[in-house]
């Protein structure tokens, strides 16, 4: 893979043994769809380092042997590169770059984000933009990245928004981040100009201990994606950004609550369809209507019904991604049985017992972060949310067991 960085343009070209179809970090398959991207407003004297991880957020799934920058870079970063992927980097020769003293929040404006948005209420915010590429057709123009944009910028927080069609790249399965943390390429050019050491992410428990989504369904203190000592995470400090999970010890529970409460709930919007307020129709939005409506012991309120394509998971036995929120939903929400959640909750069985570790903290996540920034995160859990007891703890480290999978069957 050769990279070129020009005036925020991004080009890379493939050598012979890269492949146009390759795999996400998270194992997902994903197809390349053009070989540039554009990053608006990003300062073309960033250090080199931050141009070569930017670069290797896009690049990663389709390299297989070597990546040539146009820049020489450190010694660190191209050690992660080799460590982590077993890929060969250079040229090497810049100095590192320090870490800075900021903490920023990459700031999405969904519930997770806002809520690691509050609890560094001083941290100034980045959030991207997905804007329209010049060369490929926009097959997702239901994506209202203008309205999540204008919502960040009434924040009142100091809000840098970058735009990019780096989403773009992907042909298949739909445009999207080449990597998640593809999220964080403007953060990074952006890292020198506002001082950064830090960026915080709104990664919840569920994506950072239990492997959530499509991922693992299990336990897994090593994840690739978010652990500190992972090869992403040596990345990012390689750079001099590290990789801060403020919510990452909570669950979608406590960040839909913390959000809701925080000052800025009337920001919160985890729908990307919607325009003055969520579409409530996706299966997005249903799968938060059942987290809110646990969260307030209320009915669940939604148009959707069992006939409609976005409920037909719901219809089947388990494992379902999140697994572990529905358990929380299913044992809260009033009426539950009568919803097309019904065959889930004929599955799963929860109770409040079984699933109260799900409204505290779990202590090694706040170890996670960096010291410069861990007190903060501590003092707030505990006056805020509260911390795990050992046997509570011990739930989250034997998720995925078959017993955790009966749901204490």
């Amino acid at each position: 893979m050769r990279v070129i960085w020009k005036e925020g343009e991004l080009l890379f070209r493939l050598d012979p043994e890269d492949e146009i179809t390759g795999k996400a970090s998270d194992g997902h398959p994903v197809k390349l769809a053009t070989n540039t991207c554009h990053l608006s407003g990003v300062p073309g004297d960033a250090h080199p380092d931050l141009f070569a991880v930017a670069a290797w957020t896009v690049v990663a799934p389709w390299t297989r042997r070597r990546i040539t920058f146009d820049r020489a870079v450190s010694d660190q970063v191209a050690a992660a590169l080799h460590d982590g992927w077993g890929i060969e980097a250079g040229p090497v020769g810049a100095e590192p770059r320090p870490a800075g003293p900021v903490l920023a929040i990459s700031y999405s404006g969904g519930a997770d984000s806002v809520a690691a948005a509050t609890v560094y209420p001083q941290a100034p915010l980045v959030h991207f933009q997905r804007v329209a590429h010049p060369r490929v057709p926009n097959r997702w123009p239901h994506y209202r990245s203008d309205v999540l944009a204008r919502l960040a910028r009434q924040t009142g927080r100091d809000v840098t928004v970058v735009q990019s069609d780096l989403e773009y790249t992907l042909a298949e399965p739909r445009p999207g981040y080449p990597e998640h943390q593809a999220v964080a390429a403007g953060a990074l050019l952006m890292a020198d100009r506002l001082g950064l050491g830090g960026l915080g992410f709104g990664y919840e428990m569920g994506s950072r201990w239990l492997g959530g989504g499509r991922y693992l369904l299990r336990y897994t203190p090593d994840n690739f994606l978010w652990a500190p000592h992972g090869a992403w995470g040596r990345l990012f400090a390689a750079a001099g950004v590290h990789i801060v999970l403020p919510v990452g010890g909570v669950s979608e529970a406590v960040t839909m609550r913390l959000a809701m409460s925080s000052e800025l709930k009337d920001q919160v919007r985890w729908c990307l369809r919607g325009t003055d307020g969520p579409c409530r129709t996706c299966g997005k939005c249903l799968y938060k209507e059942l987290i809110v409506a646990a969260v307030e012991r209320r009915p669940l309120d939604t148009p959707i019904t069992a006939d409609r394509p976005v409920a037909r998971k719901w219809l089947k036995p388990p494992p379902y991604g999140g697994q572990e929120m529905i358990e929380y939903g299913l044992a809260r929400v009033p009426g539950i049985e009568n919803t097309l959640f019904a065959t889930a909750l004929s599955h799963l069985r929860p109770t409040e017992e079984s699933t109260s570790w799900l409204d505290r903290c779990y202590p090694p996540a706040i170890d996670e972060i960096p010291e410069r920034w861990r007190q903060q995160a501590a003092t707030f859990m505990a006056e805020h949310v509260g911390h795990m007891t050992e046997a509570e703890a011990r739930r989250v480290e034997t998720w995925g067991s078959a017993v955790r999978r009966g749901a204490d069957a």
